[in-house]
């Protein structure tokens, strides 16, 4: 059993041996079919892959949402609501609405996201 995986190569492996015990369990009728030894090792090997992809091929989640990476940017450049609403073209009101959750973020947001904070558009894609 490896205790880190180095390059993509062992990533694959990986997730092979992960698809392995899921098609096991998957043609057996659920996880509950799996032995104590395999149970542990599936768990095992899908930590090893979660920590491959959140810090070799920044993997984000979905529950990873525009607000919050957003909120970092801002952390990142220390800068207010405020510089962040002038930057955007926008009133300060409407941007924090929307970091409080109040205001669902419209596409004039979303395309200043990207071009001003550098922020992935299949990354806004994905969570829109």
């Amino acid at each position: 059993m490896i205790d880190k995986i180095r390059n993509e190569t062992q990533y694959k492996q990986v997730i092979k041996l992960i698809e392995g015990f899921i098609q096991k369990a998957t043609e057996a009728g659920g996880f509950h079919a799996l032995n104590e030894i395999e149970s542990e090792e599936l768990h095992k090997l899908t930590l090893l892959a979660e920590s491959y992809e959140d810090n070799v091929l920044n993997i984000m989640p979905l529950t990873v949402t525009i607000r919050s990476v957003v909120q970092q940017r801002i952390t990142e450049m220390n800068i207010t609501q405020g510089k962040l609403a002038e930057m955007f073209g926008m009133g300060s009101a409407k941007i924090s609405q929307i970091l409080n959750g109040k205001r669902e973020p419209d596409v004039p947001f979303l395309k200043a996201i990207h071009e001003k904070l550098g922020i992935d558009g299949n990354f806004i894609l994905d969570r829109v």
